[in-house]
Parts: structure tokens; C-alpha cells; sequence
């Protein structure tokens, strides 16, 4: 049996590998989730107030989302930064796995944050109360301007960082819900609508709804090691064990991410000749590697049968 383990770059061990190729940016994007933070939190205060002052749901609702949305930036500047960190003897991958949890926790708390705007839109449209739609309107406006620029410097990595998707899950509520009380307060200003505001509330929250489903989904699938979307399992395995002449079957084989970006796989390899394994593995990283993404691969070259066989191996072919 020879079993080895191999990285793109031939870095020493995976964690190191990971924080080698995303410590720059995972720098960066802790310094852009501060300062969202810091943002966030000053309009969140100036939104808080301005809807108390004029009365405004929409602006009480995305104060309170935005308080929501504080603390999550808060976790996943801190969740970057862990991410950081070198493995130990313990965390052998290190801790990036840290921001994938975030954003999972992120995800949840919408939904406690949805509850609560439910309710509290359903009673306003019960109970309307007086509204100044003029003070509404400025602080609104200002809401969105923030929201604008926080957004826009997250998410140029949100598509390939679960935290950072959070994150922006988050600010897009903001956004979605400070543009709601600009359009609840003209309604109010200049239709006296007083419903506009509860009603626009529940629109967003509905929309906030959708977002944080496909967040949890997303994270919980990497949390339970599923395979990394867009790939399939059956199409890596055929194409492995057409990567070189030397390879007879493949088996027994897991791709997951450790974390957004950093795709991991573990595999068996039965050849026609035990002499060719050097270029067997050289052949199935290579695959691995440019056509698939997987940073870090560990092989086992399996003697005549499989060595899992007592463990419910079925020959050649699958584990």
C-alpha cells in the first residue's frame, strides 16, 4: 500500500497550503468587514432614532435589522480573522472551516429577524399610528447610501466566501429595507398611505426570507461535507480513471470543501502495474487539479484487491 499526500503547489501540509494562497485576501476582506461593521453600526444607531422619532416601522425594522446585522459583521470579521490562523495539533486544517459556521449562524439569525418584523408589520397594519414622513425620508436616504457603499465593498468576493455571502446577506437586507422606508415615506408624504410602511416591511422581509434560505443551505451542505456544487462524483471518478494508461479502477472516492474555495479528495487507485504509482498520482492531481479545483488530494494505491474489502469493499470498482 502507499498512501500520499500532495497539493497543487507541493506546499508541506494543507493548512498551510490554504492560508499561503488566501491570507492576502482573507486580510483584505477582514479589513472591508470592519469597516461594514463600523458603518453599519453608526447608521443603525441614526436609523434607531429616526424611527422613533418619526414613528416609522420601516425605519425601526431595518434599525433592528441593521442591530442584527452589526453583531453578524462583527462574527465574520472575527470569523475571518480565525481563518487566519495556523493549524495545531489539534485543528489539523487550521480553522477555516470558522467562516463557513458564521455563515451558517448568520443564516439562522434572519430568521429570527423575519419573526419579528412579521409581527410587528402585522400590528402596525392593525393599529396604525402618526408617522413624520419627512424625517423618515432623510434618514432612509442616508440608510441607502451607507447600505450602497458597504455593499459594494463586499461583494467582490462574496460568490467564493460563505462568510463574506453572509455578510452580504445581511447588508442586501439593509439595503432592501432602507430603500422600503424612502418609498414608505413618499407613500406617506404624498398619498398618506400610512399602511405603505408595515406593508413594505413584510415585502422585505419576505425577500430576506429567500436569501437566508439559500445561505443555510449552502453552508449546512459544506458543514456536512457534501460534494462542492457543480461537481459530480460519478464525472471525477470516470475522469480519473481515464487520466493515465497505469490506472485499472478508481474507488472509495470523497471530494468536500473544507471551506468555500478549498476543495479536498481522498481516493483509492487500483493500477495495472504498482511500478507506474509515482505517475498514477501525478496524473490524478493533475486532473484534480485543473479541471476540477481540489487543492489538496490524498491517494491510496490499493495492492490486487482493496484493503477496505473486510470493512464491506465490493472488489474492484467501488468501496
Amino acid at each position: 500500500m502507499s498512501v500520499t499526500h500532495t497539493h497543487d503547489h507541493e506546499h508541506p501540509h494543507p493548512a498551510e497550503a490554504h492560508d499561503h494562497d488566501h491570507a492576502p485576501h482573507a486580510g483584505v476582506r477582514g479589513r472591508k468587514l470592519l469597516l461594514a461593521f463600523i458603518l453599519t453600526t453608526l447608521t443603525m444607531l441614526t436609523e434607531v432614532v429616526g424611527g422613533l422619532w418619526s414613528g416609522s416601522l420601516a425605519l425601526l425594522t431595518d434599525g433592528g435589522h441593521m442591530m442584527v446585522d452589526s453583531l453578524a459583521l462583527l462574527m465574520a470579521f472575527v470569523g475571518a480573522r480565525m481563518a487566519l490562523r495556523p493549524a495545531d495539533a489539534r485543528r489539523s486544517y487550521g480553522y477555516g472551516r470558522m467562516e463557513v459556521l458564521v455563515g451558517f449562524v448568520n443564516a439562522l439569525s434572519q430568521f429570527v429577524l423575519v419573526a419579528w418584523v412579521a409581527w410587528e408589520a402585522i400590528q402596525r397594519l392593525l393599529h396604525p399610528g402618526a408617522i413624520l414622513s419627512g424625517m423618515m425620508l432623510i434618514v432612509a436616504v442616508v440608510g441607502l447610501l451607507v447600505n450602497l457603499l458597504v455593499l459594494r465593498s463586499l461583494h467582490g468576493h462574496a460568490h467564493d466566501d460563505v462568510n463574506l455571502a453572509g455578510a452580504s446577506l445581511h447588508v442586501l437586507g439593509d439595503l432592501l429595507g432602507s430603500a422600503a422606508a424612502v418609498l414608505a415615506a413618499l407613500a406617506i408624504r404624498w398619498l398618506g398611505w400610512l399602511w405603505a410602511d408595515p406593508l413594505l416591511s413584510l415585502l422585505v422581509a419576505v425577500l430576506i426570507l429567500g436569501s437566508a434560505w439559500r445561505l443555510l443551505r449552502r453552508s449546512a451542505h459544506i458543514l456536512l461535507e457534501g460534494v462542492p456544487d457543480g461537481m459530480d462524483s460519478a464525472e471525477v471518478e470516470a475522469a480519473l480513471r481515464s487520466a493515465d494508461a497505469s490506472i485499472r479502477g478508481i474507488h472509495h472516492l470523497h471530494v468536500w470543501q473544507l471551506a468555500s474555495g478549498s476543495r479536498m479528495a481522498t481516493l483509492h487507485a487500483e493500477l495495472h502495474d504498482s511500478a507506474a504509482a509515482a505517475q498514477a498520482m501525478r496524473a490524478i492531481n493533475r486532473v484534480l487539479g485543473e479541471r476540477f479545483g481540489v487543492q489538496h488530494v490524498t491517494v491510496q494505491i490499493d495492492p490486487d484487491t482493496c484493503l477496505d474489502q473486510p470493512q464491506g469493499c465490493a472488489g474492484h470498482g467501488h468501496c
